[in-house]
C-alpha cells in the first residue's frame, strides 16, 4: 500500500490555484498534514479520497491509477470530513449501520456487529437509539470517525478529526487510530492541533499556499528549530518589543512581569535562555519564516 503523487495541481474555477505542483510519497502508518487555513490541505484530501478530479498530475493508490479506477479506490477509502453531515431523521445506530452498508458490509448480522462495536469503541453505545441530529457536537464528530473506521478501509483520511472532542474523547480518537496504524493501513490526519500529529504521526507534510514546504518527520522540523526555541523572563518595553519583533507560543504571568516562550533567530534580550522545542515551537518558526520569504522550502 502506497500513495504516490506527482505534479499534482488543483487551479479552481475562479482562478484560484488551491494545490500547485505537489510531489508526496504516503507509506503506510499515520501521515500528518500541517498547514494554515487556506493552504490546500482539505483540497488535496478530497482528490485523494476521490471526491474531486484534479486540474493536472498523476495519484496512483495502492497500484490504482486515481482517474481510471475511482470506484475501486472509494471502495478501500474511509473519509472524515471537516463538515462532516447525516441524515438527520436516523438514529444513531441506524446511521452507522448504513454506512456499514455503503462500506461493503452487507450480511445484516455481520453488519449489526461491527455497529455495535464500533458504537462502543467510540463511546455512543449508550445513545445508539437516539436520533443523530440530537447527540452533542463531540458526540456526532465522534459518530463520524466510527462511520470512517466501520469498513476496515486500508486508506483512512481524516481531516479536523478531534475538533470539539474533549481530552478524554481526543486520547480515546488517538488510541483508535494508534491501533489501526500498526496495520498495513495509510491514514492521513489534517489538523491545525500539533499535539495530534506529534502524537500520532511518523511523517509529515508542511503545506502553504498549495505547496509542499517540508516533508519529512516531526523529529527532521523540530531539529531545524533547536537554537531558535527561547523562553524569556521580561516585562515592560521589552515584553512589548519581543511581541512585536518574536512568534510569541506562550505567556504566562508573573510576580515581576511575564514568562514568555517565543521562537526566532538570534534573540537578543536580558533573560533570555535557549530551551527544547517542540513541534508547536518547529511549526510556529517556519511559518512565520514563510511569511517573510513566501517561495523558501525546508
Amino acid at each position: 500500500m502506497e500513495i504516490f503523487i506527482e505534479g499534482l495541481t488543483q487551479v479552481y474555477a475562479n482562478g484560484k490555484t488551491a494545490l500547485d505542483n505537489v510531489n508526496l510519497t504516503i507509506r503506510p502508518g499515520m501521515f500528518g498534514l500541517l498547514g494554515p487555513n487556506g493552504a490546500g490541505k482539505s483540497t488535496l484530501m478530497r482528490i485523494l479520497a476521490a471526491l474531486m478530479r484534479p486540474s493536472y498530475g498523476t495519484v496512483r493508490i495502492a497500484g490504482m491509477d486515481l482517474q481510471k479506477d475511482r470506484g475501486k479506490i472509494r471502495a478501500i477509502t474511509g473519509y472524515l470530513p471537516q463538515d462532516f453531515r447525516f441524515f438527520s431523521a436516523l438514529r444513531t445506530w441506524e446511521f452507522l449501520d448504513y454506512a456499514a452498508g455503503l462500506s461493503g458490509i452487507k450480511n445484516r448480522k455481520e453488519r449489526a456487529e461491527k455497529v455495535d462495536e464500533w458504537l462502543e469503541k467510540v463511546g455512543l453505545f449508550d445513545v445508539r437509539d437516539r436520533q443523530a441530529n440530537k447527540l452533542s457536537g463531540g458526540m456526532k464528530r465522534r459518530l463520524g470517525i466510527a462511520q470512517a473506521l466501520i469498513g476496515n478501509p486500508s486508506l483512512i483520511i481524516v481531516d479536523e478529526p478531534t475538533t470539539g472532542l474533549d481530552p478524554e474523547e481526543r486520547i480515546r480518537f488517538r488510541n483508535i487510530l494508534s491501533e489501526i496504524g500498526q496495520k498495513d493501513a495509510i491514514i492521513i490526519l489534517s489538523t491545525h492541533i500539533v499535539g495530534d500529529i506529534s502524537s500520532l504521526c511518523g511523517d509529515l507534510a508542511l503545506l502553504s499556499d498549495g505547496q509542499v514546504r517540508f516533508h519529512g518527520s516531526p523529529e527532521e522540523l523540530i531539529d531545524a528549530t533547536r537554537g531558535r526555541a527561547w523562553v524569556a523572563h521580561t516585562s515592560g518595553a521589552e515584553y512589548e518589543w519581543l511581541k512585536e519583533n518574536y512568534a510569541v507560543i506562550s505567556t504566562i504571568p508573573g510576580e515581576n512581569g511575564w514568562e514568555v516562550q517565543l521562537v526566532g533567530d538570534n534573540l537578543n534580550a536580558a533573560n533570555a535562555k535557549p530551551i527544547e522545542p517542540t513541534l508547536e515551537h518547529a511549526y510556529v518558526y517556519f511559518m512565520e519564516s514563510l511569511l517573510k520569504n513566501p517561495l523558501e522550502t525546508f
